[in-house]
């Protein structure tokens, strides 16, 4: 059973595998093409695991391979379909499916048209996006058109990986693309939009990557450590990692072990997690127990488990969870606990990115921490940020990377409190 409510709980990586969409793929012979059969879905059979796992919501997203066969205007009509088949399911169960309309990529022109339909006429809740659509993959500047009507729309863009465009055919039998091919595909992707400045030029967008952030926080470091040579040969452009990392977030999706969660804080912020299920992919029975298996460890890694499995998705997605998000300011409390042999060292990371924000970024109000008396090990931070944009814009400055970064071995146990102010009286510096 759920260890809270149902109402509580959203799943951002879940698939819809309609009838029409079947038939499309096995018209084509392509129902093999990803290394392995589609499973079997139904509504029903959806929304009984939902109620036994305790999901209000899952978000449906149409799986691989991409229904596109060379033929545009097919695929547009396949896409159209299914987008219809997604509103009416929704419409029919309020509040159990929102969905990620599916594009007719490679064609730009054909996706933009029916990203606008899904998004304006259908009332979808992003769009889904392929890691690449036959070799077209995710920061290609053919894709310019879209990303400017999906950042002007706001959009939540969610990623899945795609058989990549050049495999080795032997290879993929003997180990199954979703093993590794997978994780390396979406990395593959996101580094390319980063090294485009995607989500700079459009800050606008949300984009979920799948799958514990694949290989992201292997693959990061190296790659900015390549940056600075590259750029300087005239390889590649300058572009701000961290800036586009910040609009980053990932789902929990496959094999979140406390190890995995752990190397993913390293390239985000908890804010940013969510729970999937990769539901109908995984047995019920074994999610289940996944997910029951999650949810008792979140705690232990510093992480609220309600945030994690209901609240950062349904931020995400619009929707307002704490009276903060009005438009008024946010006044959190951080209780963190440090490695007695760490306190000192820590002490000094958090001295810095403090004074730093609050001489730097005015959205900042106050970033003011304390030491208890009785516990020199536990570190209390009263943080004050002027309104949601300005805490986002301070988790992707360089500063907060440094300590966050600088930290993540220094830190026992992190809870964030969020709190709403019952006064209204200025803190800290005046704006």
């Amino acid at each position: 059973m759920a260890s809270f409510s149902l109402a509580a709980q959203t799943d951002v990586h879940a698939h819809i595998i309609t009838d029409s969409y079947r038939l499309s793929i096995d018209s084509h012979k392509a129902s093999l093409d990803e290394g392995f059969p589609l499973p079997q879905w139904s509504v029903s059979a959806h929304l009984a695991f939902m109620d036994e796992a305790g999901i209000q919501t899952s978000v449906l997203t149409v799986p691989a391979p991409q229904p596109y066969f060379g033929d545009a205007q097919e695929s547009a009509i396949i896409c159209r379909e299914l987008n219809e088949e997604c509103a009416a399911i929704k419409g029919a169960h309020p509040g159990r499916f929102r969905f990620c309309a599916v594009l007719p990529l490679p064609d730009v022109d054909a996706a933009l048209a029916e990203a606008k339909y899904a998004l304006e006429v259908l009332g979808a809740d992003g769009v889904k996006l392929a890691t690449n659509a036959y070799g077209q993959y995710l920061g290609d500047e053919d894709l310019e058109p879209l990303m400017s009507y999906l950042n002007e729309k706001k959009a939540v863009i969610i990623i899945h990986p795609h058989k990549p465009s050049s495999t080795n055919e032997a290879l993929v039998k003997k180990v199954p693309l979703a093993s590794y091919e997978y994780l390396a595909e979406t990395t593959r992707a996101v580094l390319n939009m980063i090294a485009s400045d995607v989500l700079v030029r459009y800050p606008d967008l949300k984009v979920v990557v799948p799958h514990c952030g694949s290989f992201l926080p292997n693959a990061l470091p190296r790659f900015k450590g390549l940056l600075p040579v590259m750029t300087a040969h005239g390889y590649m452009k300058n572009v701000d990692v961290e800036a586009n990392m910040s609009r980053l977030y990932y789902d929990l999706a496959g094999a979140a072990t406390d190890d995995v969660i752990k190397t993913l804080l390293t390239i985000t912020v908890p804010d940013h997690l969510l729970y999937g299920s990769d539901y109908p992919y995984v047995s019920p029975t074994a999610l289940m127990e996944a997910k029951a298996s999650l949810e008792k460890r979140l705690p232990a890694l510093g992480l609220n488990t309600e945030d994690v499995f209901s609240n950062n998705a349904r931020r995400l997605f619009g929707e307002k969870v704490y009276a903060q998000e009005t438009g008024e300011r946010i006044v959190r409390i951080a209780e963190i606990e440090v490695f007695a042999d760490k306190i000192g060292e820590y002490l000094s990371y958090a001295k810095e990115v403090g004074e730093t924000s609050m001489a730097m970024e005015p959205g900042v109000i106050a970033l003011f921490s304390m030491q208890s008396k009785d516990d020199p090990a536990k570190v209390y931070i009263v943080e004050v940020y002027a309104d949601k944009a300005a805490y986002q814009r301070h988790i992707g400055t360089e500063h907060f990377r440094k300590y966050k970064e600088g930290t993540a071995s220094m830190v026992k146990s992190l809870k964030l409190i969020d709190t709403v102010p019952l006064v209204s009286v200025p803190i800290g510096k005046s704006r």
